[in-house]
């Protein structure tokens, strides 16, 4: 089985979790992508831990299904190496500031020059212009600066880190694997490639949705708690007797019904449907309350068998063995040399036609440098040479 991308070639000069996270999901959905790293500048997910079987979870997860070189970019050798690749390999996922890669010689209009049908995918914090181009920065920043994190939190604590990367994963890593699949797309049509500029903040700042939309055209704020889906409304988690949590989200009537019922409570029906915020303040305390009073258990067997949109909230190693987690398949098990499979999350995605298996955990640092290189058609002695020049890793 080769998968609905096998027949896409890309390198991927990315590090960290923005630009490797969008190439697993390439990989797993059945392209080939190249690693091209460093032999001396180590992309610190290697070292990150923790670790099994001597190797960091997150590399291992993040580089499944990818193949690796190691080439220094600046050697001139390198460089002929990359373009060589381009004409085989005709898209490129980078991560690096702007004006890097083109120091390096790599940069879009050097590689265009060699493959027209280039496809150059560059995911940046800030994107490839406007003054903060150059700027150095993290998730947490991007969220800040683009405003989402403004009504992230509580009003008497503030805003919070969140426990994903929203603006990597949500605003680089999938973005990024939609433009590029946006390219792949006008290529087949025009026969010419081009570069994709996502930044991490521009998509985030996309995400807002709901709330954008309320400000842009209705100049509603928003703020902590004052919106119906941040914690302004009963649509919240709620703490049990033992100290676990429940998340409610029964926003439609039916739905409302059934929950306040649930919790011998049905007069409160009624009260979801008030805009009020103090109204939705005062409903959320009789909802406490009535959690408050069983444990965590005796609510899982009184909702179980409901249809209210409430659901408790489980840790991580409970989630892994939900009944419906286990029934899609999301969780796989990836060969690795010499040690068991380790188990990893799966692909989310499901085509009929099926997708390849796992095939290994992410690759030592230029485990297939020369595999690669012979595919070329370098030699042995032209491979030898490289090395004595420092070229390869």
């Amino acid at each position: 089985m080769s998968g609905p991308l096998s027949s896409l070639k890309i390198l991927d000069f990315s590090t960290l979790l923005p630009g490797p996270f969008a190439s697993l999901l390439l990989a797993d959905l059945g392209a080939e992508v190249l690693r091209v790293e460093s032999p001396t500048r180590m992309d610190l997910v290697r070292v990150l831990p923790p670790h099994d079987g001597g190797t960091s979870t997150s590399h291992a997860y993040l580089n499944r299904n990818k193949r690796a070189i190691a080439l220094d970019l600046k050697r001139p050798e390198a460089l002929e190496v990359v373009k060589k690749l381009v004409g085989e390999y005709d898209i490129v996922l980078e991560q690096f500031r702007p004006g890097v890669m083109d120091k390096l010689g790599v940069g879009y209009a050097a590689l265009k020059a060699i493959n027209p049908r280039l496809i150059y995918v560059s995911i940046t914090g800030y994107g490839q212009s406007g003054p903060y181009k150059d700027r150095a920065g993290h998730d947490i920043n991007y969220l800040a600066l683009a405003g989402l994190a403004s009504y992230t939190g509580r009003r008497d604590s503030g805003p919070l880190p969140l426990g994903v990367q929203l603006a990597d994963i949500a605003g680089g890593s999938l973005h990024g694997v939609i433009g590029l699949l946006a390219a792949v797309v006008q290529r087949q049509v025009t026969g010419l490639g081009q570069q994709v500029d996502v930044s991490m903040t521009d998509c985030a700042f996309s995400l807002h949705a709901m709330a954008g939309a309320g400000y842009l055209g209705a100049g509603v704020e928003p703020d902590m708690e004052n919106q119906a889906l941040n914690g302004g409304s009963f649509y919240d988690y709620y703490r049990t007797r033992d100290g676990r949590w429940f998340s409610v989200g029964s926003l439609e009537p039916q739905f409302m019904q059934q929950f306040c019922q649930a919790i011998g409570r049905p007069e409160l029906a009624a009260r979801g449907l008030s805009p009020k915020p103090e109204d939705q303040r005062a409903l959320k305390r009789e909802i406490e309350i009535e959690f408050e009073r069983r444990d965590f258990a005796e609510w899982c067997q009184r909702f179980a068998a409901l249809d209210a949109c409430v659901e408790p909230m489980l840790p991580l190693s409970e989630a892994v063995e939900h009944p419906q987690i286990q029934a899609r398949g999301l969780v796989t098990e990836v060969p690795r040399d010499g040690l068991p499979a380790q188990r990893q999350l799966a692909c989310p995605l499901k085509f009929s036609g099926g997708l390849p298996a796992p095939r290994h955990i992410g690759a030592a640092v230029g485990a297939h440098t020369e595999e690669v290189l012979a595919e070329l058609g370098y030699s042995a002695e032209q491979i030898a040479a490289l090395r004595a020049v420092k070229a390869l890793g």
